[in-house]
C-alpha cells in the first residue's frame, strides 16, 4: 500500500505540473513530483530487497499500517515542499 499510494501521490503531481505549466513555473511542482518519485522508488528498492513482492494484500492490520506509512510519507513530503516554497519567498522577498 505504500508504494500504491506514492506512486498515486506521484502520478497526480506530475500530471498537475506539465498540464499547468503557468502554476508549475511559480510553484515548483517539479520538486515535490521528485519528492514523490523518490519515495515511489524507494518503496520499490524496499521490496526488491525484501523480496516480500511488491503488494500484499491479506492482513488487514498490516495493510492500515501501511497505508498509514504511505500517507505519512505523502504528507511528510508534502510539509518539506511548503518549508523549502516558504523559505524561498523569503529569501526572495515576495509575499503570498
Amino acid at each position: 500500500m505504500t508504494l500504491l499510494i506514492t506512486a498515486a501521490a506521484a502520478v497526480l503531481v506530475t500530471v498537475l505540473r506539465f498540464s499547468r505549466p503557468g502554476v508549475s513555473s511559480r510553484s515548483r511542482l517539479g520538486a515535490l513530483a521528485l519528492i514523490y518519485w523518490g519515495a515511489t522508488l524507494m518503496w520499490c528498492v524496499d521490496a526488491l530487497v525484501e523480496g516480500g513482492g511488491f503488494f500484499a494484500f491479506g492482513d488487514g492490520r498490516a495493510m492500515m499500517d501501511d497505508s498509514l506509512l504511505g500517507l505519512s510519507v505523502v504528507v511528510l513530503g508534502l510539509f518539506v515542499w511548503l518549508i523549502v516554497q516558504l523559505a524561498r519567498r523569503r529569501r526572495s522577498g515576495t509575499a503570498g
